[in-house]
């Protein structure tokens, strides 16, 4: 049992995100890509890619646990476990502590107690519309005419603060016509875009105690925990890879026999 290997998949409405522990519970690899439409088809895809960092493959996986959206559609893992479950397990083994979990997507955020134990105690989610989302930001980006991946870059050359009154994906997308029609520049609209999801989050409840961020977007745009930071006044936390906590959580499971 010594070679053992532990892999957990999250199969996210936007990105599927895979990680393989050994049995002391060690990251040996982890792989992410898009879910596109195939949800089945992107779960075997980054599972074998993963594996392959290891030079392994699925048939000397132990044990494998899925969780995220598409959790169901993930033919080899051996049982599932829901995103709130796997996203307080992987943060709460970087913070073994009473900790607030914000998690943003691609799709959604979500927010998660987690006490001093471990134990989750509350959750909420926003899934009504992919206000301060990643899809929020990539339709910015659009109309800004500009890769999301350039956001982050612009955003940190603002000098000037720009609202963006609206969550409305469809409407901020028309807001954002107006801004630059009046002058506006674009780093301050690309830190506005930013803000903009911030301030969705916090609106979503109270953050108090020892705040976490963890998913994709926080994983490609650094300056949201920074804007994070300064809105509720403390220091916002993040474990290694954010990206990877519901992914990590789902193997943790799979490693102790979830």
């Amino acid at each position: 049992m010594g070679n053992a290997l532990f892999l957990g998949i999250d199969v996210g409405a936007a990105a599927t995100k895979v990680v393989v522990l050994d049995e002391a519970a060690r990251l040996r690899s982890y792989h992410v890509c898009p879910s596109g439409m195939d949800f089945r088809a992107a779960s075997e895809s980054a599972a074998r890619e993963a594996l392959s960092q290891v030079a392994s493959s699925l048939e000397n996986v132990t044990r494998t646990v899925a969780s995220g959206y598409g959790r169901k559609n993930v033919p080899f893992a051996d049982s599932t476990k829901t995103e709130i479950a796997c996203h307080a397990e992987g943060v709460y083994h970087y913070f073994p502590e009473a900790v607030t979990i914000v998690d943003i997507g691609g799709q959604d955020n979500k927010i998660i107690r987690v006490g001093p134990d471990g134990s989750r105690l509350d959750f909420k989610m926003n899934r009504k519309c992919a206000a301060g989302t990643g899809a929020f930001l990539e339709e910015i980006a659009r109309r800004m005419d500009k890769p999301i991946e350039e956001m982050e870059a612009l955003a940190k050359q603002s000098r000037k603060i720009v609202e963006i009154g609206s969550f409305c994906t469809v409407f901020s997308a028309t807001e954002i016509l107006a801004l630059i029609r009046q002058g506006a520049e674009l780093p301050d609209i690309a830190r506005g875009a930013f803000r903009s999801v911030v301030k969705r989050v916090t609106e979503m409840d109270p953050l108090q105690g020892k705040v976490v961020a963890t998913g994709g977007v926080v994983a490609h745009n650094p300056i949201v925990r920074e804007i994070l930071s300064e809105a509720i006044g403390s220091e916002v936390h993040c474990p290694p890879q954010p990206q990877l906590s519901g992914a990590l959580g789902a193997a943790l499971y799979a490693k102790n026999g979830g």
